[in-house]
Formats: structure tokens, sequence, C-alpha cells
């Protein structure tokens, strides 16, 4: 190599060098000089958008802050969570709650909100679902914010309700109860129809159809069935369903997943889902009935129809400031933009469940076509049942009893008196 290409050789890199060194002084004097660590599942971070559609784009700028994410799945998500709040400090600002999951010694672990939403409040804080703030409020005391929802509706097959003659989807449990008998049939397509179709690891159904009678397992009050003859009525009209067929014979194993393919697939008429699974419902490459799977609001009793409104089940995300992090100033203001009506909206568009009611009516809402019937439903919906530290025991035991009654393996009114007394115990564990 000659000395002259040496010479221009050694000037390029130095020029290189000085020039990368000065881009990264530039950068480094635009660099945020704060960071918020946030907690989450993955689908909160992806519906606050990226890039060009980053919905925190703004907030990060006035602040003067970044968000860092670290996300899990639910369960170690809520795992690691708890873990952090037990220690003596933690470098995470904010975290994603489940709402089944605050129990008092759990809730007293966060910082309680409700000194931050008086001195710093959130923009039409009453236009959040009242159920969804219950689900985050502990001996009186808000540790967190609703940020995502599912809510429990009706599904129902149009088809296969229009090739047996019926014209509307059921108003009251009863008219459920007799459409989903008349549509246990075997089909124009030659497929066998259940009426309705719902897994039975799960407390939400049997808690539905509990509420449609004025009833429940567990009340906000910690009331053990408040009404106990309204379960009963709830579980009669279940194990008659399965009796006559209108419940598959295989509702013991049956999943939340199952549910989804038999509606697609023509095997069942009715289910109760999340209503963010309609568009998963209709999906043209997945649904035999692309456009005609339906959803409406779990239907009440007759005797109630117009006196009460019906409770659906809902489970919803909340956003919590752990008592032992630092910066809880910058994690309220964090959570305050995440939940204003713009973000709220925003998320919306990218597949979240808004929390506000008004969201729905929004023009950007109108190609949701259950957009309407999901925020009246949301307004009355609450959790299956409060948080405590026995709640998972209570459920299984709750399950196993309500299955020998569908079944008909024990009485429903003894099934639910065994309820009584073996979940008593663990409520006052």
């Amino acid at each position: 190599m000659s000395d002259k290409l040496l010479n221009l050789t050694r000037r390029s890199f130095l020029g290189t060098a000085m020039g990368g060194a000065a881009a990264l002084a530039a950068g480094q004097s635009f660099a945020a000089g704060k960071t918020l660590n946030v907690l989450s599942h993955k689908v909160h971070q992806t519906v606050l958008g990226t890039g060009d559609g980053d919905l925190l784009k703004d907030w990060k700028s006035a602040n003067d802050a970044d968000v860092s994410w670290t996300t899990f799945d639910s369960n170690p998500l809520q795992d690691r969570l708890f873990r952090e709040a037990s220690l003596s400090s933690t470098d995470f600002n904010v975290g994603y709650m489940v709402d089944n999951r605050p129990t008092k010694q759990i809730a007293a672990m966060f910082e309680p909100l409700d000194a931050y939403l008086q001195k710093d409040g959130i923009e039409d804080f009453e236009d959040i679902a009242p159920g969804l703030v219950q689900g985050m409020t502990v001996d009186g005391k808000l540790i967190g914010i609703p940020v995502r929802h599912a809510t429990q509706g009706l599904f129902y097959n149009e088809a296969l309700l229009e090739e047996q003659g019926i014209s509307a989807p059921p108003t009251t449990l009863e008219e459920l109860a007799e459409q989903a008998q008349k549509l246990t049939f075997t089909s124009k397509a030659g497929t066998p129809v259940a009426g309705m179709v719902l897994a039975s690891d799960l407390a939400v159904f049997p808690v539905m159809f509990a509420r449609a009678f004025g009833g429940d397992f567990i009340n906000a009050k910690f009331e053990l069935l408040p009404n106990p003859e309204a379960m009963e009525k709830g579980l009669s009209v279940l194990r008659k369903m399965f009796e006559t067929g209108a419940l598959p014979r295989s509702y013991a194993t049956t999943k939340n997943d199952d549910q989804v393919t038999w509606l697609q697939q023509g095997r069942a008429a009715f289910t109760v889902l999340p209503f963010a699974r309609f568009a998963q419902l209709n999906n043209k490459e997945q649904s035999k009935f692309p456009g005609k799977i339906k959803a409406i609001e779990f239907p009440i009793s007759a005797d109630l129809k117009g006196k009460m409104p019906m409770s659906s089940i809902v489970e919803a995300w909340g956003m919590v400031i752990p008592a032992n992090s630092k910066d809880k100033d910058l994690s309220w203001k964090f959570i305050k933009e995440v939940s204003s009506k713009s973000a709220t909206l925003g998320m919306a568009k990218n597949g979240n469940g808004p929390v506000r009611v008004s969201t729905y009516a929004d023009p950007a809402m109108s190609s949701n076509p259950v957009a309407a019937v999901e925020a009246a439903v949301l307004k009355n919906a609450r959790g299956a049942f409060p948080p405590f530290p026995e709640a998972a025991r209570a459920q299984s035991i709750f399950l196993e009893e309500v299955q020998l009654a569908v079944l008909g393996r024990k009485e429903v009114k003894e099934a639910v008196a065994s309820i009584a007394t073996r979940v008593k115990p663990l409520l006052q564990a």
C-alpha cells in the first residue's frame, strides 16, 4: 500500500470515526432523560403501536421519557409482578394486573390511586365502565386503572336459526333454552347440531345462568350464593339441556377453544364467548358461516326482564403501581395518558377491548358490528367472582358440584347446598 493511499485510508477512517462519534453524541443529546419500566403482556405493548403509529409518541416527548417493556404470558406475568412488588424495591414503575388476582394481601403491595385521581384526575373517569373499576377496588381503595377487557356475549348461528324457522334470537333465558332444544337437529348439510356448546371447566357459564335468575356464586360483598334458588334454577336449565341433548354429550370434556370450532363448523347453534371473538368466528378462512354468526347480550329470565339489568361476566386488566417502585408521579402520568379517550380509541383500533363506554360510539368504531351491543353489556358487566386467597379452590369446588348436577349425578338442590357448605370455610380462611 502506498503512503498516499495509506494516508487517505487513515483520513477516511478518522473522518468516519469522528463523524460516528459526533452522531453518537448528537443522539445522546436527544435521548430521553428518564425510562419508565413496564411489566405487561405483549398485547398491551402491541396495541399502543410503534413508529408513526406510536400512541405514546407525544407523551414521551413531553415527559422526556422512554418506555421499556418486559412482557410475559398471563400467569408468569402475574407471578413476576407480585414477586417484584414483594421486594424491598423494584425497577418496574407500572404493571398490568388481571382483575381476578388482587386479594387484600396482594392489593397491599400496590399504591392506592385515589389520591392521584383526586389531585391529577383522569379524563372523564366516569366514562370507564363501573364494573371494571369495581374489579380494581379492594377494601374501598382503587389500586388499578382498567385498560383492557373481555366481556361475554351470546353468539348464535343465524343460518341455523333460519333453517329451523326461527326468525330472531332469544330475548329471555327461557327462549334460549327452547330455541337450543329446537336447534338440536341434523342440518341440511348433514351435520349433527347441538343447540348450545359450553366449556365445563370455566365458572363463567354457570354463573351467567344463575345471574339470569337474579343470583350469583359470590357477589362483590363476598356473599356466597346470595340467592340459592336462582343458582338452582340456572343449573336446572343446564341440566335439562344436557338431558335433552341441547348440550352435547361431550360437555364434561369440552374446552373454551372447542366452542369456537363448534360454532365455526356449524356443530352448535349457540355459545357464550367474549365479543372480541366476533371476527374470528366470522373469519372466511376458518368459518363455514362467515357473516352469519351474530352476537347479542346474554338474556335474563322472563320474570326479571325489564326489572333489572343482566350482569354479564367480564375479565379485565388494570394498570397498577408497585408500592416499592420509584418515580410514582411519572408512573401516574403514563397511566393517565394510556387511559385518555384518544389512547383508548387508538388501542381499540389496534384490537384492544376498550374500557370506555363512549369509545364504542365513536365513528371510527362503526366497522365493528358488535360495538353497540358490547357497549350496552359492558355498562353492567362484572367479574365472575371477587378475588380472595382461596378463590382457585373455591372455583374448583364450584365447578365440581356444577358438573355433578348438570350430568345428573347429583340433585341440583343437593349440589347447591354442597357448594355452600364446602366453599364457606374458604371465604373465611
